[in-house]
């Protein structure tokens, strides 16, 4: 047996899954600052000459799976490499004898950037060639500037805003992939695989034999905490993974014994500060303004609120364990326009205006204060995050004012202003005219900011960050600050999230050791909110992008599964017919009082929180989605939080939100467990996630009629956790229900 590191030094290492072409390797993303002694790798690569990254070429015969040893003080550390699974498509359209002086195809996998699809006219078809994974995409076609459907493909979806995109397939191998499970033998782990070519093991780092019966090393045995993981292929692909938690070098089988910090366990709940309560109204300074409407303006909402509920115990009676505070920093006092039109006034009341990076908003309270909150919730149980803002500040924020050659260029070289141009100038344009993005290519700008976060961290003792803008800032800030923190708190488990709207190729290009531990997955997300919010959409969408998501991200991620969020229009709206998808959220916000007219909305919105509950990933509750808050588009999405006078709906969803996030904590399978499809249709969706013999099954019917669903198994034994009818092995789910069953 190699040697083993005698603590668990790193966190895991996440897989490596390498470019179609060139793959740069930045061995401090994984060492830290450790010299690397010597390199091992089943395949071909090249070091640089200082010595600080490792270059991969893929090709043909790249292995799909392999192994990368980097050896330090004699001792090994392993991280498991992806060949790249991507195929060379063809994509085209058939002008049928029609000229157009340019044509783009565009769709979730170019992040709708019609710059990054322009097709060349070759014998009258107009192509473009793209490497993509096998899946389903949605597209559209970009004629002379003007956006429609291929007529030449009758394949269509639902786009989620009352229209339709085409759909293209890519074909992936015929065959299967392996299957991964465990099981328990005598107290020792026993992989079960169907039809694999080679099974790699890890414990924690450390690359271990890959027997069937997998015998822990005595120095893990010795670890408080740490992990086993299994992953296996064939010729047909990649197997699914497993990860099983060790304590004491023996298998974790109550969720009790898990790390009271894990990552995995996770209910995370996000709190927009000044809309949630009110705890001291001699801080409330709202912006004297008489052209600022009262909902883009302060409401009062502070961390005194927020302290008031942690010690009232309502996160801990919900089910949370981990809250995401929206910046706290120091906001300007008065109000600006609005770029967009109809150019309204509106307050920094939301945070994301900083003119200070660490001082604290007095409209929210002080130093003391949030120091007290975060005591407050780790006596409880409860982790804190803590919302940064790096890619911009204010135009009067200190850093711009001593450094204005920071700011990235506001007018471009064919003179238009870089405003709100998100791709074509992804990492460069401005949110506002007078919130300057940070020019990251300059190395001070990177140290300032980056240590402004760190001290965040250290003074506040933060559990993690909320990071802002994610996609428009490089990987040079996330490489730095990452490693700061890894640096600074070696002994802690520090979650940072970020937030990118964009494919899930991009998203997972910010998912990586030595970068963040996940980040919101919003494509998810809008499958989900079309699916359960709009009858007509089948469940066969939501089960192909869950399966994508899979992909990207794998079995076992720390993405994050949301209700929603302060920038879109809460479901409820949509599923209870108080918006409708097309029309303009936002304005919809400003002329009209959103409600819901359909109650069955409530229904559909349980529906999708036990979804995001049951699947890998982290849940994440938007405040007041627990109650089934309703609101279009920003800010009439940000009501204030309601505590008292719940009708008998809000009561019900909030028992409901409940229910799921304690079952969630209480349950290895959801946590930990893989994921297998039982049942799909247009209305039923039915999975299984198992865990050794622990295993929960999720029953959906999205339909306008009861169904009954035979399990094919007996269920007996199982606990039943809702309201669904059961007879031998029959669940009868009503209209627009959910039912959980158990078995420990």
């Amino acid at each position: 047996m190699e040697n083993i590191p005698e603590q668990k030094e790193y966190e895991l290492f996440s897989p490596i899954t390498l470019a179609v072409d060139t793959t740069e390797i930045v061995i401090k993303d994984f060492l830290i600052d450790q010299k690397i002694d010597s390199i091992s790798s089943d395949i071909d690569y090249l070091l640089s000459e200082d010595k600080r990254k490792i270059f991969f070429i893929s090709d043909d015969d790249t292995p799909i799976l392999s192994i990368l040893k980097l050896w330090t003080n004699g001792v090994p550390y392993s991280v498991l490499v992806k060949k790249n699974m991507q195929k060379k498509v063809v994509l085209s359209y058939l002008s049928k004898g029609k000229k157009f002086s340019e044509v783009s195809i565009v769709g979730e996998f170019n992040d709708w950037n019609p710059s990054l699809g322009q097709m060349r006219l070759i014998n009258g078809n107009w192509q473009l060639e793209k490497f993509m994974n096998p899946g389903s995409y949605q597209y559209q076609i970009v004629l002379d500037k003007e956006w429609r459907l291929d007529d030449g493909n009758p394949k269509t979806v639902s786009n989620g805003n009352g229209g339709l995109n085409s759909i293209l397939e890519v074909e992936g191998s015929v065959g299967d992939p392996p299957k991964l499970s465990f099981q328990l033998k005598q107290g020792d782990i026993q992989i079960i695989s169907e039809s694999a070519n080679e099974i790699f093991v890890f414990c924690d780092n450390t690359q271990i034999e890959s027997e069937k019966i997998l015998v822990i090393p005595e120095k893990i045995k010795q670890k408080k905490y740490s992990y086993v993981r299994v992953f296996s292929f064939n010729k047909n692909g990649e197997s699914n993974s497993l990860l099983i938690p060790l304590k004491f070098g023996t298998v974790i089988t109550q969720s009790s014994d898990l790390y009271d910090q894990d990552k995995y366990a996770s209910n995370l709940y996000f709190i927009l500060v000044d809309r949630f309560l009110n705890g001291n109204k001699q801080n409330d300074n709202p912006v004297n303004d008489v052209e600022v409407h009262k909902k883009a303006n302060y409401h009062g909402g502070d961390l005194d609120g927020i302290l008031q509920k942690l010690k009232d115990g309502y996160f801990s009676d919900l089910g949370v364990n981990t809250i995401w505070l929206s910046p706290v920093t120091q906001n300007p006092l008065y109000a600006e326009v609005e770029y967009p039109a109809p150019h309204r006034k509106y307050s920094g009341y939301h945070g994301y205006w900083p003119i200070s990076c660490t001082k604290i908003d007095t409209r929210f309270g002080n130093s003391e204060t949030l120091k007290e909150l975060v005591e407050v919730a780790h006596q409880k149980g409860i982790r804190v995050l803590l919302d940064f803002v790096a890619n911009h500040v204010h135009e009067n924020n200190p850093v711009m004012k001593k450094h204005p050659q920071w700011a990235t260029n506001f007018i471009l070289e064919d003179g238009r202003e870089n405003i709100r141009i998100w791709d074509e100038e992804r990492l460069t344009t401005w949110f506002d005219r007078f919130l300057p993005t940070i020019d990251y290519s300059i190395p001070e700008a990177v140290d300032l900011m980056t240590d402004s976060a760190l001290f965040m961290m250290s003074e506040y003792n933060l559990d993690g960050f909320r990071h802002d803008a994610t996609k428009h800032i490089p990987t040079i800030f996330w490489r730095t600050l990452t490693n700061k923190i890894k640096t600074s708190f070696p002994d802690r488990s520090i979650y940072q999230i970020g937030e990118t709207f964009g494919s899930r190729e991009l998203i997972a290009s910010y998912v990586a050791t030595g970068q963040l531990d996940g980040q919101f997955d919003f494509n998810l997300y809008f499958d989900s909110r079309v699916v359960f919010a709009q009858d007509e959409v089948s469940f066969t969408q939501l089960h192909n992008s869950l399966m994508e998501t899979f992909l990207y991200y794998g079995n076992h991620s720390l993405m994050g599964n949301i209700t929603g969020n302060h920038d879109i229009p809460r479901f409820i709206s949509y599923a209870g017919e108080g918006l409708s998808f097309g029309e303009d959220a936002k304005k919809a916000g400003w002329e009209r009082k959103v409600k819901i007219h359909d109650a069955v909305g409530y229904n559909k919105l349980q529906m999708l929180t036990a979804f995001i509950m049951t699947i890998p990933g982290i849940p994440v509750i938007y405040y007041g989605d627990e109650i089934g808050m309703v609101g279009a588009g920003d800010p009439d999405n940000r009501r204030p939080m309601i505590f008292d006078g719940l009708n008998f709906y809000q009561q019900d969803v909030k028992k409901n939100a409940k229910d799921l996030l304690h079952l969630r904590k209480s349950k290895l399978s959801l946590l930990y467990g893989d994921f297998n499809l039982l049942e799909l249709s247009d209305t039923i969706y039915v999975y299984e996630r198992n865990y050794l013999d622990q295993k929960t099954i999720v029953l959906f019917n999205k339909g306008v009629k009861p169904v009954n669903i035979n399990l094919n198994e007996d269920i007996s034994a199982f606990k039943q956790h809702f309201s669904s009818k059961i007879e031998n092995n029959n669940v009868t789910l009503f209209p627009y229900s959910f039912e959980i069953l158990t078995l420990n």
